[in-house]
């Protein structure tokens, strides 16, 4: 095997006509991968994002091959999948108003192009779910924010289309699963892609607590800030320490972090799936 591509999370290895998707226990905030990894992080977004491609396969095709036909030493945390030509546009879905939409909606009342209602505030949930694209940027740069508009430039309009209709029809299903399960998915982001014979693939991880905002639907309460299943503590502790993410260097995670961290991962895993995380 050939080590392709290292992304901010995962490691892509070719192995003749298939590819081995690897994550690793590597964490990424704003952008940035943090020097300290989290130990089982890998495996449990495997796993999750397989039982969510099962829950999927009806909506849209993916790119899994097998989760078994694997490297040894990879066993757990690797896919083996298609090649795809892998679209340059995270397809970005909100369904409530926190994070970096909420501070365009204070300045602005829109969101990437999406006029909002007036009164909204941080964890409001949206009359309808928003597109809201960027751009998938390589290590070392950031995600930049698209409107449709500039997606249909890039991908030609009909593809622009499929992916925007696909983002929200997976983006219902997956919220309305989790919903029962007790947990709000607020917005996550999709990535896609083309197989050989041109069919529109999804592709590296779905609905996963590093791609998406998970809340606790429970303790859900506009105007605060929402007890979360995801990577926002880290998020969040990260900005305490001072650190910004243009620094030169990044803090490392204290033990103690990296721990509930990881036991916010399992408790979604568990939520969603019904299975003990062994």
């Amino acid at each position: 095997m050939e080590l392709i591509h290292q992304g901010k999370v995962r490691d892509v290895y070719a192995d003749g006509d298939d590819l081995v998707l690897v994550a690793s226990d590597r964490v990424s905030v704003y952008d940035v991968v943090l020097p300290t990894p989290i130990p089982g992080k890998g495996a449990l977004l495997t796993a999750l994002s397989l039982w969510w491609f099962e829950q999927l396969e009806d909506i849209v095709p993916n790119h899994v091959i097998s989760a078994e036909d694997v490297p040894a030493e990879f066993a757990g945390r690797a896919l083996r999948v298609k090649r795809l030509e892998i679209l340059k546009v995270e397809a970005v879905v909100r369904g409530y108003l926190t994070g970096s939409g909420l501070a365009e909606y204070d300045k602005s009342g829109t969101v990437c192009g999406n006029q909002l209602p007036v009164g909204l505030v941080d964890g409001s949930r949206l009359p309808e779910p928003i597109y809201t694209p960027t751009t998938k940027a390589d290590i070392g740069d950031h995600d930049l924010p698209m409107t449709y508009e500039e997606t249909a430039a890039k991908l030609g309009p009909d593809l622009a289309a499929r992916i925007r209709d696909l983002t929200f029809a997976i983006y219902r299903r997956g919220a309305e699963i989790a919903l029962a399960k007790g947990i709000i998915i607020a917005d996550t982001k999709f990535e896609f892609g083309l197989d050989a014979d041109g069919t529109l693939r999804l592709a590296d991880e779905v609905l996963t607590s590093d791609s998406s905002r998970f809340w606790e639907a429970a303790a859900w309460k506009p105007g605060q800030t929402q007890p979360s299943f995801d990577k926002q503590y880290v998020r969040d502790w990260a900005r305490s320490t001072g650190w910004k993410p243009d620094d030169a260097e990044a803090p490392e995670i204290p033990q103690d972090v990296a721990d509930a961290t990881l036991a916010r991962y399992v408790e979604a895993y568990e939520l969603l799936t019904g299975r003990r995380w062994q």
